[in-house]
């Protein structure tokens, strides 16, 4: 099969298996991409996140991670929904961690597209990648034309928005590249206008180390930098402030994922009931979410951290 049929073959069946957007792009290192990573670990960006600066060739480098590769491809995977927490009051999750872990979700759909491009050629050698190595992700999806890096430094699709997981298969075949898109964000400054924290310092550059999501998600601290009190506006895991002011998400549509679905439970909880988790009720509810990353414990720390 030639490369631009096997092309147009696995871009339809990521659209069969539940993916927003296939785009292709060549594996080559990312001698550019891999300077800007350097000055921003640099400038201690990365905050407490030592793992950023471990396999800084393998993050830049595809070939380091599948010998002789030769094409990333980058899918994009819809977690929007207008289902939100009852209680406007009560201490808010970011969208993406309000149903089940997508890194079980999509590695699954991954997987089950990695088979069928293995019977369509039979002998081909790579690996899947859902935000579970040191993959630049953003990098790839703008390589292959998913979307554009917008100011605040996710990916948006002028028809999608931006409410999306990204994830990857790297392969030692050829097979036929698409083009970067344009960017749209023009001279918007809303996500660099509506950060409390200061996070994205200027357009297109964020100090992880000032993120909300980080402060909530990443950070082990025992407590939270007194500096930032009064200034998470009411979120105890993740953040979605630069994404809910963005224009370009008007366009947004929801899933058609039911494992996003987020329990009623969970969004029935008010901010009493939040002050009052128990550990029993913190595994029930994140059983197989995201969220059970922070652990009872961390949850419990940003809950406080968010009292008046």
């Amino acid at each position: 099969m030639n490369k631009h049929q096997l092309s147009i073959d696995i871009k339809h069946e990521s659209k069969l298996k539940g993916f927003d957007s296939c785009g292709i792009s060549k594996a080559e290192r990312l001698d550019d991409e891999a300077r800007v990573l350097e000055a921003w670990l640099n400038q201690n960006l990365n905050g407490k996140m030592a793992y950023m600066e471990n396999h800084f060739e393998k993050r830049v480098d595809p070939t380091k991670l599948v010998e002789g590769a030769k094409s990333v491809i980058s899918l994009s995977y819809n977690y929007y929904t207008d289902l939100k927490q009852a209680d406007t009051s009560a201490p808010q999750i970011a969208m993406y961690a309000m149903g089940k872990d997508y890194h079980d979700v999509v590695r699954e759909k991954l997987e089950a597209l990695f088979t069928f491009i293995k019977e369509k050629t039979g002998q081909v050698n790579g690996r899947c990648f859902v935000d579970s190595a040191p993959v630049l992700e953003k990098a790839w999806a703008q390589r292959s034309g998913i979307g554009w890096v917008g100011k605040n430094t996710n990916i948006l699709t002028k028809q999608r928005g931006s409410y999306f997981f990204l994830a990857e298969i790297i392969l030692d075949i050829e097979l036929e590249y698409d083009s970067p898109v344009k960017d749209y964000c023009g001279t918007c400054t809303k996500c660099i206008d509506a950060c409390p924290t200061g996070a994205i310092y200027e357009p297109y550059k964020v100090d992880a180390s000032k993120c909300i999501s980080y402060f909530t998600i990443e950070l082990k601290d025992e407590v939270l930098p007194q500096q930032f009190k009064g200034k998470l506006e009411n979120w105890m895991f993740g953040c979605d402030i630069c994404q809910q002011v963005c224009p370009i998400n008007s366009q947004s549509k929801k899933h058609n994922e039911a494992q996003f679905e987020p329990k009623p439970e969970l969004l029935s909880m008010t901010r009493q009931d939040w002050q009052l988790l128990s550990e029993e009720t913190f595994k029930e509810l994140f059983k197989h979410s995201a969220v059970k990353r922070t652990k009872f414990k961390g949850l419990k720390r940003n809950i406080e951290f968010l009292r008046k």
